[in-house]
């Protein structure tokens, strides 16, 4: 019996879908991609495509590079010379264990999801405000806990959109570290006679009949993208999966997957690509775009706080129509709020 109860115990998972276009002032785009910030693996698909433009190309080409540095002491993280050089706005938030954050000395707040028994902690540090208060308390306090009390030490995954023409550059400023510099790996491959769902942009819980839902969209996707046989043959035992119905066969469909630690800045720029897509006549009557973060951030979007014991996913997907409409699905596991 207790077997069973934890078998119906399953992580919930949450998808939310919304429509809207491109051109509607009211448009939450830009802001959903520009606040997910921890993305490790970005792919678009485009139907009736057998080669990228020459100007789509260079933008995937152009989405690195980012840093791994071993055995970086946080304190680093918190100095005047870091926070001036890199930082604009932003937070440092530790999500902790209970005896790491009662060694630490810091104040934080219990996790959100920890239910009766608190084993995790929340630190969340404003390197702005600290950086215009050095003098004070709390500086002095953070600074002594890092340095001395609980003298913490990560691999860190580090990226950095430059605003202007700054000189100095990660590898510069670690150089005492242990520090890597790497491109995000790109994937290419073109899928001949996909069989793929027929879609209408008005229409997200679909026609029977005429078109297909967002949610078998989003399902089919994740198994185009897993590269899963789609036949459903009697004798794959593998998989039973099929794509839903009604669908279309696309003679040719160009599929782009890269891997690595991906800016919101440079999704930005994909996303406004393929939103220009269309401008010219095409066979597709869609394209997507699909973007998943890393399981173990502390945060999904914004500064909501993400769990990664029961899963780990949050992730977002456009779908683009040739007439600027557009689709967005975003979805989180276990120990996480509901998508903005």
């Amino acid at each position: 019996m207790a077997t069973l109860r934890r078998l119906r115990e399953a992580p919930r998972h949450l998808l939310v879908c919304e429509k809207s276009n491109f051109g509607n002032h009211k448009s939450r785009h830009r802001h959903l991609v520009q606040t997910h910030y921890y993305n490790y693996r970005v792919s678009f698909l485009i139907p009736e495509c057998g080669i990228l433009s020459e100007e789509l190309k260079n933008l995937v080409m152009n989405t690195g590079p980012y840093y791994f540095v071993k055995n970086l002491p946080l304190h680093e993280l918190i100095t005047p010379e870091f926070i001036s050089t890199f930082i604009k706005k932003g937070k440092l938030i530790l999500s902790l264990d209970k005896d790491t954050y009662e060694e630490t000395g810091l104040q934080g707040h219990p996790s959100q999801f920890s239910g009766r028994k608190i084993m995790k902690f929340i630190v969340s540090i404003d390197l702005m405000e600290l950086s215009l208060n050095l003098d004070s308390k709390k500086y002095e306090r953070i600074s002594w806990s890092f340095k001395e009390k609980k003298p913490l030490k990560f691999d860190f995954l580090l990226a950095w959109h430059k605003t202007g023409s700054e000189e100095s550059t990660m590898m510069s400023y670690f150089s005492k570290y242990q520090i890597q510099e790497h491109q995000p790996k790109v994937a290419l491959s073109t899928l001949r006679d996909l069989q793929c769902p027929v879609l209408q942009s008005s229409e997200l819980e679909g026609t029977p009949e005429v078109s297909c839902r967002a949610l078998e969209l989003f399902d089919w996707l994740g198994a185009v993208f897993s590269n899963v046989d789609l036949n459903n043959e009697p004798n794959n035992f593998i998989s039973t999966y099929c794509c839903p119905e009604p669908s279309t066969v696309v003679a040719k469909a160009y599929l782009c997957t890269i891997t690595g630690f991906i800016l919101p800045e440079k999704i930005c720029l994909l996303l406004e690509h393929l939103c220009h897509y269309f401008d010219e006549p095409k066979l597709a009557p869609w394209v997507t775009l699909s973007v998943q973060g890393f399981a173990d951030s502390p945060v999904s979007w914004e500064k909501n706080e993400h769990g990664f014991r029961k899963g780990g996913e949050h992730l977002y997907n456009f779908v683009i129509f040739n007439n600027q409409d557009y689709w967005l699905q975003m979805a989180v596991g276990a120990n996480d709020h509901c998508p903005p």
